[in-house]
């Protein structure tokens, strides 16, 4: 506001504008249906016992109001369950503001820059503006000239009332390629992931869902695809991360570098990698006949074999491997040192906090290089 007395301002402290009610519910409920997986009914449980210890709502907005306004506001719907009874269920806009609540919590305080910031040392005639201007040189084409820079030069070096635009003035304006990168994302689901009171795979899942969230809307010419491995390995959808579950399996981390391996071979990108997060040792092999090998005690020489000559297949087909151990077991780290020799790859190991940021730094940097 300006000051009568003086040239000048004056001013006040920041007051940071307050939170509707429903607000304040939907950033809670959105963080327990999370770790619900999806259970609306379950969700909306845990939230009413939270009200009751920390009075969450009052007289004039309720529980039973916030539910009546995710209706009205298309968050939730009526569905029928899979033992056939009806309930509320969340909506495709809930699974993606999801997604947007686990990308700013896991990478909203980290430094951000323009979009589509995937780029090559290289510079030259690329499809991505730098803001970095210099002079013409004989093969620039002309679509790189900058006509607001040029124009300003011969206006300093010529004067405007004998204007003249020689190529002396020409300024051009920098570009740098944008590469694209294929990502597999493989999440362990294996009942490990559960267990000794800790929840790895809530924390997972949010990686998941952030990082889905960062490539489909800052680099939409990269591919995501992920896909879980217990038992077995199968793909999963982007909209299907709130409902994942761990199930009781054993970890057969072949079968998920096999279906990943497979999954990028169908990419046309020249540039592929895979992330692999998991907290266990390999447990599990499926043989030629369809049956199981599983071993849980100690580290099997004939499963982690295998898992080297995965890594070494991967190797060959030019795919690097990150992987991110939740554990800091001296003997698998062992394992993973081997496994990452093997390929070539990259391994971290890391508790829950601090996962996203790890995941979100490696992506950046992987896809700063250019395969040529």
């Amino acid at each position: 506001m300006k000051n009568d007395n003086k040239k000048g301002f004056y001013f006040k402290q920041y007051e940071a504008p307050s939170q509707s009610p429903f607000d304040k519910l939907f950033g809670i409920f959105k963080e327990l249906i999370t770790h619900t997986s999806g259970d609306f009914d379950e969700a909306i449980e845990w939230l009413r016992e939270l009200d009751v210890e920390y009075s969450l709502t009052d007289e004039q907005y309720t529980i039973d109001d916030f539910i009546e306004d995710l209706k009205k506001k298309g968050y939730i719907r009526d569905e029928v369950k899979d033992d056939g009874s009806s309930g509320l269920g969340i909506t495709a806009k809930t699974e993606r503001a999801i997604r947007q609540q686990a990308l700013d919590q896991i990478f909203g305080n980290l430094k951000r820059t323009s979009s589509g910031n995937h780029k090559t040392k290289q510079s030259g005639n690329g499809d991505e503006h730098t803001g970095e201007f210099r002079e013409f040189h004989f093969g620039d084409g002309l679509e790189r000239i900058s006509l607001t820079e040029s124009l300003r030069n011969a206006q300093i070096n010529n004067g405007v009332s004998d204007f003249m635009l020689t190529e002396n003035d020409l300024v051009v304006e920098d570009t740098q390629h944008k590469s694209q990168m294929s990502t597999v994302l493989m999440i362990d689901i294996s009942h490990s992931m559960i267990l000794y009171g800790e929840d790895r795979i809530t924390p997972a899942k949010k990686v998941a869902m952030a990082l889905a969230e960062l490539i489909t809307t800052r680099y939409p010419k990269d591919t995501l695809d992920i896909l879980v491995f217990g038992n077995d390995a199968w793909p999963i959808a982007i909209k299907d991360l709130p409902y994942l579950k761990v199930g009781p399996f054993h970890t057969n981390t072949v079968a998920g570098l096999q279906l990943a391996m497979d999954m990028l071979r169908r990419k046309r990108n020249t540039n592929k990698q895979i992330f692999m997060i998991t907290d266990g040792k390999p447990s599990c092999v499926r043989e030629r006949d369809g049956s199981y090998y599983m071993n849980s005690n100690g580290l099997d020489e004939y499963i982690v074999d295998k898992c080297y000559n995965q890594a070494q297949q991967a190797r060959k087909l030019h795919i690097p491997i990150t992987t991110f151990m939740i554990a800091n077991d001296p003997y698998l780290q062992k394992f993973v040192n081997k496994f990452t020799e093997a390929n070539q790859g990259k391994a971290f190991y890391t508790g829950l906090k601090g996962l996203g940021e790890m995941i979100f730094e490696d992506y950046e940097t992987n896809r700063k290089k250019r395969i040529k």
